[in-house]
């Protein structure tokens, strides 16, 4: 909901920290990896109880996922690049929840079990249309710049950030916090099986 927002705030900057990676013949899947490691790190951060240093880790792997895009879109992105990169973000949202159960299963593992439900469903609804979207030459306006059609919805990635900024900052409500980010997720899901079933109808009849 916030990403296009974003996005168009941060391009200027991130283009420009890219610029001076290319320089130094930084690759973008260099910066993917790196970034996935971070996530790796946030996840056993969170699961040890360090939640702070997780959300350091956590901000430092958004950092890192701006920045890839940045650099592949200054000669052009791949597709090999965006299959590993939204592969490697979506198990990283999942790391984090993963992250929270292991750290107080009592409290938090049927919360992270719904949580990772509602990832798996509005991942799942994203890749799917993308996909179809893809094999009929759809086109995001909203997202222009994305390697594959990106659908936007309630828990796009600024959300997410927000939501693990929150659970890191109190993690004691992490329940709570994760239900609610649960149910938003659902409606997410909903809306773009919706949206994407009606748009791939409306194709097929052209």
């Amino acid at each position: 909901m916030l990403d296009a927002w974003i996005i168009k705030r941060l391009n200027l900057p991130l283009t420009a920290l890219a610029r001076i990676l290319k320089q130094k013949r930084i690759q973008p899947d260099q910066l993917t990896l790196a970034g996935f490691g971070l996530g790796i790190a946030a996840f056993l951060s969170i699961w040890m109880n360090y939640y702070t240093m997780g959300l350091v880790f956590i901000l430092s792997n958004r950092i890192m996922d701006g920045l890839d895009g940045a650099l592949a879109r200054l000669d052009g992105p791949t597709d090999a690049g965006a299959f590993l990169d939204i592969c490697l973000d979506f198990i990283f949202y999942s790391a984090v929840a993963a992250g929270f159960a292991l750290a107080a299963p009592e409290a938090n593992a049927l919360a992270a079990a719904l949580l990772i439900f509602g990832f798996v469903g509005a991942g799942t609804s994203f890749l799917a249309f993308a996909a179809l979207a893809r094999k009929n030459n759809l086109t995001s306006m909203a997202y222009p710049h994305k390697s594959i059609y990106y659908m936007g919805g309630l828990t796009e990635g600024t959300e997410t950030l927000v939501f693990f900024g929150i659970i890191c900052l109190f993690p004691a409500g992490f329940p709570f916090f994760a239900g609610l980010f649960f149910i938003l997720c659902l409606i997410t899901t909903a809306t773009r099986i919706f949206t994407g079933y009606r748009t791939l109808k409306a194709v097929a009849k052209h």
